[in-house]
C-alpha cells in the first residue's frame, strides 16, 4: 500500500529547519511530520504572523517535501501532569512555563495546544501528533496503596482539561493523535480503553502508533492496530530492544541512561529491535490505513545519519506489500 513516508524531526530540532530538510530530501523521504520546537515550527509565530506559516511552505517546496503532520509533545506533557517540576521547566518554552506555578503552567499548556491546532490548520494540516500528561502516572506502583477514587479523578481530570482543548481542535478542523506511551494517561491496552471512554469517544481524539513503547510492556502492537482500528491516525516507526534474562537486567531500567546495556530494554534505530514489523504493516493494511508513516529515530547508540537512512530503506520496503485482490486459495475453486 502506498503511503507518504516522513521523518519526525524532534530529534533533530538541534539543527536548522532548512538542514533537516536539505537531510530528508536527500535521503529520500516524502515529508516531514514538523516538531513544535527548536526552530521547526513555533506556534506562537504560525498563529499570529501568516508570512510564517508561509516561509515554513516555501521551505518544504524547495526540497519537494510536504506535511501531513505536526506534533508537540512537549506542551502537551503539561496539560494533566502533576508534579509539575525543573523536568518540565527543562522542555518547555520560557513563555509556557512563566513563573512555574503548576496550575498556571497547565493552563498555559492548554492553550498552547488549542493554539496548536490553530496553526495546524493555517499550515494545511489535519493532524496534530502529542501527549497528554497524566495526573496519576505516578500512582503506578500501587504504593502506598491507590484508592479507585483517586484513578477515577485522574481520568476525569484529564477530560475536564481535554474537552476544552478538543472543542478547538473540532473548530478547525484539526485532530488529535495522543501517542500511546508510559507517563501519559494512556500508556497501554487497558488504559488506553479508559482514556477513550473518559473523553466519550469523539473523533477529534484518536492515537498515534508508536509501537516501540509497547514491545517492553510485552504488548502485541499489530493487535493493538486491529484493537484500535478506526482510532489509528497516525503512525510512528520507533523501535526498542528488549535486554532482560540475565537476572540482573528489569523492565524499569533502575535510572541508568539510554544505551547503557545494563537497562532492560533500549530505543534503538528502526529495524534493529524487536517489534515485529512485518506484522504490524499486514495490520496497517488489514485496517486500511493509508496516512503517512513517520520514521522517529531514537538510538543512543548509533549515528542518525547512518540510522535515518536505513530506516528509510526498510520502512519502503514493508510499505510497499500491497493487499491481493483475491485469496490465494481462490486459484483453488473450480468456479
Amino acid at each position: 500500500m502506498t503511503r507518504p513516508i516522513t521523518l519526525f524531526t524532534g530529534q533533530w530540532a538541534d539543527l536548522p529547519f532548512e538542514e533537516v530538510c536539505r537531510l530528508a530530501s536527500e535521503w529520500g523521504y516524502d515529508g516531514l511530520e514538523i516538531a513544535c520546537w527548536g526552530d521547526h515550527f513555533e506556534v506562537d509565530k504560525a498563529v499570529s504572523d501568516d508570512s510564517y506559516v508561509e516561509r515554513k511552505k516555501e521551505t518544504l517546496d524547495k526540497y519537494n517535501l510536504k506535511v501531513w503532520t505536526i506534533s508537540n509533545h512537549l506542551v502537551g506533557q503539561a496539560v494533566c501532569d502533576d508534579p509539575i517540576d525543573e523536568r518540565h521547566k527543562g522542555i518547555l518554552p520560557a513563555r509556557i512555563w512563566g513563573d512555574g506555578e503548576p496550575e498556571g503552567v497547565r493552563r498555559r499548556a492548554a492553550e498552547e495546544i488549542k493554539d496548536t491546532a490553530r496553526a495546524a490548520a493555517k499550515l494545511g494540516v489535519q493532524t496534530v501528533v502529542g501527549f497528554t500528561g497524566s495526573s496519576i502516572w505516578h500512582t503506578l506502583a500501587m504504593f502506598p496503596p491507590v484508592p479507585p477514587s483517586m484513578i477515577e479523578a485522574g481520568y476525569a481530570d484529564f477530560a475536564d482539561r481535554w474537552h476544552p482543548i478538543l472543542d478547538v481542535f473540532d473548530e478547525v478542523g484539526v485532530r488529535f493523535a495522543h501517542e500511546v506511551h508510559p507517563s501519559e494517561i494512556a500508556y497501554d491496552y487497558h488504559t488506553t480503553v479508559r482514556t477513550l471512554e473518559a473523553i466519550g469517544r469523539r473523533p477529534a481524539f484518536g492515537l498515534n502508533w508508536d509501537p516501540s513503547h509497547m514491545v517492553w510492556q510485552d504488548l502485541d502492537p499489530a493487535g493493538f492496530i486491529l484493537d484500535f482500528a478506526d482510532r489509528i491516525y497516525h503512525v510512528d516507526c520507533k523501535d526498542a530492544k528488549v535486554r532482560t534474562g540475565n537476572g540482573r537486567r528489569g523492565r524499569l531500567s533502575s535510572h541508568l541512561p539510554w544505551a547503557d546495556l545494563r537497562r532492560g530494554w533500549d530505543f534503538v534505530s528502526t529495524g534493529r529491535g524487536d517489534v515485529p514489523w512485518e506484522d504490524c504493516f499486514r495490520a496497517l493494511n488489514a485496517i486500511g490505513y493509508d496516512g503517512p508513516v513517520s520514521i522517529e529515530w531514537e538510538d543512543a547508540g548509533m549515528d542518525r545519519l547512518d540510522g535515518a537512512p536505513e530506516a528509510l530503506t526498510l520502512i519502503r520496503r514493508l510499505n510497499a506489500i500491497t493487499p491481493p485482490t483475491a485469496a490465494f486459495d481462490a486459484a483453488f475453486s473450480a468456479d
